[in-house]
């Protein structure tokens, strides 16, 4: 009983100095840190119309490659998950479909990553009626900088990341119904406390 008291009391001790870690373990690996530049990525990926910005329903997914770097200027919500066409996959697409025009009303573009191939993406997109950007990651090189990767699949994580490239907010285990309204909140409270 000594023991476990003793041991309880040295993981406080980094707290109360003011040592807490600064980088998050999540079930897919270390996640980025927060207020420090988003880990880089270029990534082939469909997107309908094959334009980033201007995506419009009942356009053909086309193939498109994007970096961080062509976001500048823009917040990103770059969201990770596991596989096209599964229910909590679909039920998240629709969620960040449904609220895209306040994203966008905010500035912000809203990308998935997965591990699917773009033929997977393209369908996707067609039979959910998804407007935004998807990703293919195949062998989770870009999960992994995010944290984000248990072989074979991206693991269910979403990063908020500012117009200069920075990690404002993430979020690990991501529950995918109403995760598109957090996400949401989160971004109009972030934009708030720089006005």
């Amino acid at each position: 009983m000594k023991r476990r008291s003793l041991l309880a009391g040295l993981t406080l001790v980094p707290l109360v100095l003011g040592l807490a870690p600064r980088r998050a373990a999540a079930i897919g690996g270390l996640l980025p840190e927060l207020e420090q530049p988003a880990p880089d990525f270029e990534l082939d990926g469909v997107a309908p119309g094959g334009n980033l910005l201007t995506s419009k329903a009942g356009s053909e997914a086309l193939p498109i490659h994007i970096g961080l770097n062509q976001l500048a200027g823009r917040w990103l919500v770059l969201y990770f998950y596991p596989k096209d066409f599964t229910s909590g996959c679909t039920l998240e697409a629709r969620g960040f479909q449904q609220n895209l025009a306040a994203f966008q009303a905010e500035s912000a573009s809203v990308i998935g990553v997965s591990a699917d191939d773009l033929e997977a993406h393209a369908s996707f997109c067609g039979s959910e009626g998804l407007v935004f950007p998807l990703l293919s990651d195949p062998g989770g090189v870009v999960s992994r900088r995010y944290g984000s990767w248990i072989a074979p699949y991206s693991q269910r994580h979403t990063f908020l990341i500012d117009p200069q490239g920075i990690l404002r907010q993430r979020w690990s285990a991501v529950r995918p119904s109403g995760h598109s309204q957090e996400v949401l909140a989160e971004l109009q409270r972030q934009k708030s406390s720089i006005a």
